[in-house]
């Protein structure tokens, strides 16, 4: 699904651009494209998932 942004007239190029990278942003396509860039076997990818999971729980958690 290709993101597109219709230029209306006499609108400035860089407000075009701004619109384009928050539709590009936001259909995800960056995100997508760096986790299909290599190959993860399952268990890296639990493994990663599970240290990521972990660093959120240490800075949520309050310190005393």
């Amino acid at each position: 699904m290709p993101v597109m942004v219709t230029v209306k007239r006499d609108e400035p190029f860089e407000k075009a651009l701004r619109r384009f990278k928050k539709k590009y942003e936001k259909a995800g396509i960056l995100k997508d494209v760096k986790k299909n860039s290599f190959y993860l076997k399952p268990t890296e990818e639990r493994r990663l998932r599970r240290a990521k999971a972990a660093k959120r729980a240490r800075q949520t958690r309050p310190r005393y």
